[in-house]
């Protein structure tokens, strides 16, 4: 069992595909206490973060940074203790030597939201913003590029070979938002 003084270095951890030959997110993840290094395709550092399910975490990062998303390190803790983990984070971070991308100023877009307004053609900015909109065809046109923003990230996920289903909330379209359900 992992303590604050038997911390296991990131080096010594073995890399997992994030996706599997089957096309899905490692099951041995679900429903796990833990700290995760993900890496990119040349296994460089991207992202460190904890979770009290490290697979939903992964699948979350794995739709907002599919690009970022292929080897993972992880460590499991049978109970949650906040301590532990941002020890064994803060020794990951460290180790590497420098502050990954995604735990730098880039956190946002691996923990929050996508935010599709930020990803409107010049043609929908038009649209949304035209003075003749009410709240309700702003909604609609959110709506729509949440839709073509996640059409696109699910084509991406595909290629990757992800069989997997990714379900985005419905109601956060509505906001420009994508988040997994």
């Amino acid at each position: 069992m992992t303590t604050e003084n038997n911390i296991p270095t990131l080096a010594d951890l073995e890399y997992f595909p994030y996706i599997d030959d089957e096309g899905q997110l490692t099951a041995q993840f679900q429903g796990k206490i833990g700290v995760y290094a993900i890496f990119d395709k040349d296994k460089n550092l991207q992202f460190v973060g904890y979770s009290r399910d490290v697979y939903l975490s992964l699948k979350q990062h794995l739709v907002r940074q599919p690009q970022q998303c292929y080897w993972v390190k992880f460590q499991t803790i049978e109970r949650p203790n906040r301590t532990i983990l941002e020890t064994i984070e803060k020794a990951w971070i460290a180790e590497n030597g420098s502050l990954p991308m995604g735990n730098g100023e880039n956190k946002p877009i691996w923990t929050d939201p996508i935010n599709t307004k930020l990803m409107m053609t010049s043609e929908e900015q038009d649209k949304y913003q035209n003075p003749m909109n009410d709240e309700l065809v702003q909604m609609k046109i959110l709506k729509n590029v949440a839709r073509r923003v996640e059409t696109e990230i699910l084509a991406v996920l595909a290629d990757r070979g992800l069989k997997m289903q990714i379900r985005f909330n419905p109601k956060l379209k509505d906001e420009g938002l994508l988040d997994l359900k």
